[in-house]
C-alpha cells in the first residue's frame, strides 16, 4: 500500500511566517507502528524552524513522537491521536506567533 495523505493544511501569517502540516497513512512498520507518519512545521519568513512536530525514527531516545523548537531543543510529545496532535500544534503555533508579533 502506498502512502496516502490523510491530513494536509498550510497557512501564511501576516508576518510572512507559515506552517505546513501533512500526515500520511503508511503501512505499519517498525518505524511507524501505528501506520501514521507526520511532519508539521512552522517556519519564519527566512525558512528557519520555529516549531516542528514529527515522528521520524531519528530521535527514539527522546520519543517516537517529538517536537523541535527554534533553539534546537527536541522534546517528547504525548501522542493520543491525530486530531489532538493537530490541535496541540496549531495552539503552539498561535502562541509562538503572538509572542513574536507583540
Amino acid at each position: 500500500m502506498p502512502a496516502k495523505v490523510v491530513y494536509s493544511d498550510e497557512n501564511e501569517k501576516p508576518d510572512g511566517s507559515r506552517y505546513e502540516m501533512v500526515a500520511w497513512q503508511v503501512p505499519a512498520s517498525e518505524d511507524f507502528p501505528k501506520g501514521l507518519k507526520y511532519s508539521f512545521q512552522y517556519i519564519d519568513v527566512n525558512g528557519n524552524t520555529l516549531l516542528r512536530y514529527d515522528n521520524s525514527p531519528h530521535h527514539l531516545d527522546i520519543g517516537r513522537h517529538h517536537r523541535h523548537t527554534a533553539d534546537g531543543e527536541i522534546t517528547k510529545v504525548d501522542f493520543t491521536g491525530l486530531s489532538e496532535l493537530i490541535n496541540d500544534f496549531q495552539n503552539e503555533v498561535t502562541e509562538i506567533y503572538d509572542q513574536r508579533t507583540d
